[in-house]
Order: C-alpha cells, then sequence, then structure tokens
C-alpha cells in the first residue's frame, strides 16, 4: 500500500530520514544504484554523483530516491521521482521532485518470513 506525500511535504519527510539514501538511475541496459547523502534545497534535492550515474542522467534525467524504513518510520520506505541536472562540473545532480509516497513494507517480506517454498 503506497501513501502520497504532497511534494511541499517532502523536505519534512526527508528530515525525519537517516541521511543515507539510494539513488537510481536508468543505464542503457538496467538500472544502476548508488547510496547517496542528500542534501534538501528549496524544493530540489543535491546529491553527489559518479561518471556512471552523470552518464545516464543525461540519457534519461527521471530519477528515484529511495529511503529504506528506519528508526523514523519502520513500516514505511519514502520513495521520492523527480528530473535530475546535472550541476556543479559534473559532480553533483539537482533533483527536482514530481511525486513521492510512502510505501508499506509487505508483511512477512523480510528475513523473518523464512525462506520461500
Amino acid at each position: 500500500m503506497s501513501i502520497k506525500v504532497e511534494l511541499d511535504d517532502v523536505a519534512a519527510r526527508i528530515a525525519n530520514r537517516e541521511a543515507t539514501a539510494y539513488l537510481v538511475t536508468m543505464g542503457r541496459e538496467r538500472p544502476h544504484v548508488v547510496s547517496v547523502t542528500p542534501a534538501v534545497g528549496d524544493g530540489t534535492i543535491v546529491v553527489g554523483a559518479g561518471r556512471k550515474t552523470v552518464a545516464n542522467v543525461a540519457d534519461h534525467p527521471e530519477v528515484t530516491l529511495l529511503w529504506p524504513t528506519d528508526a523514523s518510520d519502520a513500516k514505511h520506505s519514502l520513495l521520492v521521482d523527480g528530473t535530475a541536472t546535472v550541476t556543479d562540473a559534473g559532480e553533483t545532480l539537482t533533483v527536482f521532485p514530481t511525486s513521492a509516497i510512502l510505501h508499506r513494507v509487505r508483511p512477512g517480506s523480510g528475513a523473518e518470513a523464512g525462506p520461500a517454498c
């Protein structure tokens, strides 16, 4: 189950999360995932970026940031979709959020569920 997060509330939701998030970009053949430490600006999210991430954003500017469940919310991950632009001589990305959700972890989907049948 997903709960919509209004764009005006994204910064507050991020502030309550752990500092590390995961940035998902789309490569030529598959998604590329890296851990990042986002900084929230005025309606934007800024993250560091390596060469592969920068190249992916040049081809596909749509990205997703994922904050897994943590102590502040053990039931929901925070997902923020947005459009990224490369800034600061190719070393950072500025993400302009377009939508956000709190995504509920499926009960019984973790290690406590045991091995699959």
